[in-house]
């Protein structure tokens, strides 16, 4: 650092050269002749290069001896003191200080780059202050002072900008610009010894002003190309200056950003490794809009920010850096200023790829992965879901195999999934969480899939894997919350940006964390855009958006007096439905074949209803394809926990899905919140012992498969599982090892599922007409005494399946049902009471063929005997 006696002496031989200058000037211009022209550009221009600098010297009228003998001891005190160190190729003969010295006062004293003539003004006789002060000087610039020496070195304002990260422009005063006399240079390099300009033939050391502060003035006439050669303690380092980039984000994206409309924010935003200008680097840009000043720091910088400082992109909040040779690997955070001056050290929220938990660092990241899926995508798009087969197996990756890696997972999850024969696989939240227990349900890192099983790219090889074994990948997708962490999303920038401003609307009740503003345009389109990014940038065929309920009402787990209504005095909140409908909507013309799915546990009228069709409240449509039908699990649940004997007094609970089944596009869930925290398994759900809670498990599986519906399943579940889940160990995988003494019991289970998905995608009366009342009729629904429904499903050419489930312990023998007298004899395909499945193998082994006795109003009947906690389906002979 230059000390501070120093420093005043080279201000004051600056301004003393100045006003040796003004005079010589007076006295050998004066006023211009009448009719005089003034100078062309190309004059001038000649005049401010080198060697039209040293003709001008040359040609210049001799000056008076006062004005000569200033300039003489200027020259002499700028060598003295060298404000600014530019030797370029400095000889041994620069090691001898009077040497330098002299030779310094003598180039100053020939070529004067910095205070070259320029017209003179008539009006500059009049002096008005003939002693400046030298702060001043040293901030003059080419519009303010034409005839003033620059100091190359920054005024004290933007110096404590910079140093205190409140600088909103720092491209402004860093790097290369033009001013009177050349071309001035800076940089700031906290804990160099010493900056030096390179370009071409060029190297010129810069002046250590200070505090990491370097600069200097080069009799230049436009700003080179350069790079600067950086020396530290302990290393010497050549690199691009950053601060001469243009910015990386162009008017149209920054218009998009402020309209709340760029559907591929992930584009521009966050860290992506490019090159621009030709040059390979990062560009790193977040959206803080009430931040005094943003720094970049990370590994490249020892976590040091003050050198990196970000610009602000004008209104759109967007701040904005280019930094040169970094790349894919790098960990980095965003150092925040906030507007009480106070630094937050914060994630990228746009972050591609993350730090594994428990550490909270953004990782640079850049795809190379190839896709193998064309054919999958390809044909994807062909039937639409609610006309498909579509039965779901859902997952939580960490803990159904412990300790397996997306590419360990590719090897095993595709084969065991397409062997049960389920269409899709359900991922619990992927996106990245720093909490294991919150199942992913609280996310920090809403575009990175979570670092515990690997890089984004292996991800990527799982989603692949899936699709060509044939199976669709669902995830869970949650929008409606994000927690508090201080590194994360809460205050990103000082004040509440991603959540609402009121803390009543912010403060989610149940989970201790805060809803998003889904009123403001920019968090709509952070999440609009990260429900695309899944879909266009991993291949997801469809989101199960959770928590949606939550979002929808205002009063939601609220007591009055803590919500407040909406502008219709109403408790739906306007604003969460206008992001669902725009979300469905933005995928749905995006990504053809791709399936949004509402967890959403209330009557709200249209979820699955197109956006723009009206429902009785007023409202569009939400837009979803399906819902999960939380009713009917509910009900079906509490009707299968009861003892069979007090079952007839819960029949309705297994009809009343019934009556509102086509209200919207719905999936039957069976899902991890179903068999966790105390709600037990779903074989531990029902009554009786052990061979009853396995024969009424299966009887109740093939009951929600023949159900109208698309069917979900949690992982476990599929052979009978005992105990609860939980996300340390995963599903017991030992009861399925033959050495286990009640391994066919579980196994049995386990082959039913499998069956089930065969017969169900082979059977398009059970999928095909899932949403149409056509595809469904009663044959019986009101034998409470009995515990037994029948019902017959259609597929679209009017073939039929008969479905029977007996959920009483009993063997009902000849129990007579209603059928169509169009079927000449009916065939059992499905049975759960096989003996193979671990059942007593009552079965109809011989086709069964009508009578023309009609019973429950239809003309003809069929006589069945009905095994005990056992559910049959039967087809056409």
């Amino acid at each position: 650092m230059t000390p501070p006696k120093k420093k005043a002496t080279a201000k004051k031989a600056v301004t003393k050269k100045a006003a040796a200058d003004k005079a010589a000037r007076k006295k050998t211009t004066g006023k211009k002749a009448a009719g005089e022209k003034p100078a062309s550009k190309k004059a001038r221009a000649e005049e401010t290069s080198p060697a039209g600098a040293t003709a001008a010297a040359a040609a210049a009228p001799k000056a008076e001896p006062e004005a000569e003998a200033a300039a003489a001891a200027t020259a002499e005190e700028i060598a003295a003191t060298k404000p600014v160190s530019l030797l370029v190729d400095a000889g041994p003969e620069a090691a001898e200080p009077e040497a330098a010295a002299a030779a310094a006062a003598e180039e100053v004293a020939a070529t004067q780059p910095v205070s070259l003539p320029v017209d003179a003004d008539p009006e500059a006789e009049a002096d008005p202050d003939p002693d400046p002060d030298p702060d001043a000087v040293a901030d003059l610039d080419a519009d303010s002072a034409p005839d003033a020496v620059v100091d190359p070195a920054l005024g004290p304002v933007d110096r404590e900008r910079l140093l205190h990260g409140t600088h909103h422009d720092p491209h402004s005063v860093l790097g290369a610009h033009p001013v009177p006399g050349g071309i001035v240079f800076r940089a700031l390099r906290p804990y160099a010894r010493s900056v030096t300009v390179l370009s071409g033939d060029l190297r010129a050391e810069l002046h250590d002003d200070g505090d990491g502060f370097f600069s200097g003035l080069l009799p230049l006439t436009e700003a080179p190309v350069h790079r600067l050669l950086v020396t530290y303690e302990s290393s010497t380092v050549e690199t691009e200056d950053a601060y001469r980039f243009l910015p990386t984000l162009g008017d149209l994206d920054l218009h998009l950003i402020g309209e709340g409309r760029h559907e591929q924010l992930w584009t521009v935003l966050g860290a992506r490794p490019t090159t621009h200008q030709g040059v390979s680097g990062t560009a790193f840009s977040v959206w803080a809009p009430n931040a005094r000043g943003v720094r970049l720091a990370g590994t490249f910088n020892f976590w040091d920010g003050t050198g990196y400082p970000m610009r602000s992109l004008g209104s759109s909040g967007v701040w904005e850096l280019f930094v040169p040779g970094i790349g894919e690997g790098e960990l980095y955070k965003f150092d925040i200023t906030r507007p009480d001056g106070s630094h937050t050290l914060r994630a990228d929220p746009m972050a591609r790829r993350t730090e594994v938990p428990p550490a909270t660092s953004s990782v640079v990241h850049a795809s190379h992965y190839e896709w193998g899926d064309e054919e999958w995508l390809a044909r994807r798009a062909g039937i639409p879901v609610h006309e498909a087969p579509f039965s779901v197996y859902e997952l939580h990756l960490a803990s159904w195999r412990p300790g397996l890696t997306y590419r360990q997972l590719a090897d095993q999850l595709p084969a065991y999934v397409r062997d049960l024969g389920f269409t899709h696989v359900e991922l619990m939240p992927v996106a990245e969480h720093p909490f294991g227990g919150s199942w992913g349900y609280q996310v920090t890192g809403f575009y990175a899939p979570t670092a515990r099983l690997g890089t984004p790219d292996d991800f990527k090889y799982l989603v692949d894997a899936l699709h060509r074994a044939g199976i669709g990948v669902l995830m869970d997708w949650v929008p409606a919350h994000f927690p508090r962490d201080e590194w994360a999303l809460a205050e990103f920038d000082g004040r509440p940006l991603y959540e609402h401003e009121d803390p009543l609307r912010a403060a989610h009740p149940d989970w201790g964390t805060l809803e998003f503003d889904f009123g403001r345009r920019e968090v709509r389109n952070f999440l609009v855009a990260n429900a695309v990014y899944w879909c266009e940038e991993f291949h997801i065929d469809g989101l199960r958006v959770d928590a949606v309920a939550s979002m929808l009402y205002l009063d939601y787990s609220r007591e009055p007096g803590q919500w407040t209504p909406n502008e219709h005095g109403g408790r739906e909140n306007l604003d969460a439905v206008a992001f669902l409908q725009e979300m469905n909507a933005t995928v749905y013309r995006r990504s053809p074949g791709v399936v949004t799915i509402a967890e959403e546990s209330t009557a709200w009228d249209g979820v699955t209803r197109a956006t723009h069709h009206a429902g009785p409240s007023g409202f569009g449509g939400l837009g979803f394809g399906l819902k999960w039908n939380m009713g009917w699990m509910h009900d079906s649940l509490e009707y299968m926990s009861h003892e069979p004997v007090h079952r007839r007094y819960h029949h309705h609970e297994m009809t009343f899905s019934m009556v509102y089944a086509y209200s919207e596009n719905y999936v039957l869930p069976i899902s991890h919140d179903e068999v966790v925290h105390g709600k037990r398994s779903l074989v531990s759900k029902m009554p009786g012992d052990w061979w009853q809670q396995r024969a009424a498990l299966r009887a109740y599986l093939a009951f929600m498969w023949a159900h109208p519906g698309k069917q979900l399943l949690f992982m476990g579940q599929e052979f009978a599982q005992g105990a609860e889940w939980s996300e340390a160990h995963g599903p017991d995988w030992w009861l399925l090892d033959p050495a286990y003494g009640a391994e066919a019991d579980h196994r049995g289970v386990r082959d039913l599922v499998r069956d089930l998905n065969t017969v169900y995608r082979a059977a398009p009366a059970l999928w095909q007409q899932d949403t149409d009342p056509a595809g469904f009729q009663w044959v019986v629904g009101d034998a409470a005494e009995d515990n037994v429904f029948a019902f017959l499903r259609y597929d679209a050419e009017g073939s039929p399946l008969l479905s029977v489930s007996n959920l009483s312990p009993v063997v009902r023998h000849d129990y007579r049902l209603g059928a169509p007298d169009d079927v000449p004899a009916w065939h059992e395909v499905l049975n759960t009471d096989a003996a193979g499945y671990g059942g007593s193998g009552v079965a109809h082994p011989d086709p069964v063929k009508p009578e023309p006795q009609g019973h429950h109003g239809r003309p003809a009947s069929v006589r069945l005997t009905l095994p005990p906690l056992a559910t049959v389906w039967l087809r056409p002979a």
